[in-house]
């Protein structure tokens, strides 16, 4: 009986030591990300991409099903008082282990990161940026989209069809990055198509990478110009990149780096998009008259997330309102960025515009 709860009460404590020191020792953090984070990581991405289906999505859902029908169960026999010790003890070294897992694989692969250098500080020498620089990407980036867009297959709507196995071109685009940046060297999983994607759509998600089993998961109802700058974003996390603006940046240098031109399109309509966020809450007025220069292809393709008609055509799945739960998940996005040492939370996908600017604009020699 001591054992039962003794044992996974020094896995926590031990999980919960690593994180903190992850978190007080940048050095210590780069060490584990160097040389002990591969270890664990290369192997469970090998062993859960033997699965067809999401191995983590599968744990999810068995986890909802034990709770929901394993407190009931409980208390049925705790009722019943022959069974009410056994019951007590089963409960509780079950809920235990379950929690010890999540915490384990949640410091192994995910909590513990954040306290690494940030790939900016290693690669670049972060400096301050006029408006004038973020103009000059924003055109830079409106010509590469222009062009590529007109590289790309079209539907009937003028709209970009994908052509090509995603997965393949991404691992090959990630491997071309990892001569520039060696932690980005290794095994690539095939990512996996989220089963429940449309909860993904509600929550307004495209991809996730999901510590606990170790793999890269994607919407599948998301539109097909997304498909592969996301594959890189949650292959970026899979590295141990856990900063959402550096998986951002990573994704952006793999996919404009890609020998295909729907890869390169997909990313590049990405930092287009953030980008031209910027310059308008900024107010930088001069810099309005550059999206006139964006094309029609180009505009039928950006700030798209779903298929046209997508929420008409599912309506039958909404169970609970998809107002709640972007709401809720949103919050408890934010609120776990926050709680790893990402001061601005969500707002820091946007921190990406700042590595773009440090890549285009490096300090003079």
């Amino acid at each position: 009986m001591k054992k039962r709860f003794t044992i996974p009460l020094i896995i926590i404590a031990l999980s919960a030591v690593l994180t903190v020191t992850g978190r007080l020792s940048k050095g210590f953090a780069d060490f584990y990300a160097d040389n002990i984070f591969p270890l664990i990581s290369t192997p469970y991405a090998f062993i859960s991409g033997l699965l067809p289906i999401s191995l983590g999505e599968i744990m999810i859902i068995t986890a909802i099903i034990a709770v929901a029908l394993g407190i009931p169960a409980t208390i049925v026999c705790i009722i019943i008082k022959k069974t009410r010790k056994k019951a007590v003890e089963i409960s509780l070294t079950t809920a235990l282990w379950m929690l010890t897992f999540v915490v384990a694989t949640e410091s192994l692969n995910c909590f513990t990161l954040y306290g690494c250098t940030r790939f900016s500080e290693r690669f670049f020498t972060p400096q301050e940026h006029d408006n004038d620089e973020l103009k000059q990407v924003y055109s830079l980036l409106i010509d590469e989209c222009n062009e590529l867009a007109l590289q790309v297959q079209r539907d009937e709507h003028n709209r970009f069809v994908l052509t090509i196995d995603a997965v393949d071109e991404c691992r090959e685009s990630m491997k071309k990055a990892s001569e520039q940046y060696p932690q980005l060297k290794g095994y690539y999983p095939k990512p996996k198509p989220v089963m429940f994607s449309f909860f993904m759509s509600q929550t307004g998600t495209a991809g996730m990478y999901m510590p606990f089993s170790m793999e890269a998961t994607y919407n599948n109802d998301m539109v097909a110009e997304n498909m592969p700058e996301v594959i890189c974003h949650e292959y970026a996390h899979l590295k141990g990149f856990m900063q959402e603006d550096e998986a951002n940046f990573i994704s952006f240098i793999a996919t404009t780096g890609s020998a295909n031109a729907e890869v390169r399109y997909s990313g590049y309509l990405e930092a287009l998009e953030y980008v031209h966020n910027q310059i308008y809450e900024n107010e930088i007025v001069s810099g309005y008259e550059l999206t006139d220069k964006i094309s029609q292809e180009v505009r039928n393709d950006w700030f798209r997330f779903l298929p046209e008609n997508y929420w008409e055509e599912n309506e039958e799945k909404e169970i609970i309102p998809t107002e709640t739960i972007d709401a809720v998940y949103n919050t408890a996005s934010d609120t776990s960025m926050k709680l790893n040492g990402v001061e601005d939370g969500n707002a820091s996908y946007s921190r990406m515009v700042n590595l773009l600017l440090d890549y285009y604009f490096p300090p003079e020699q």
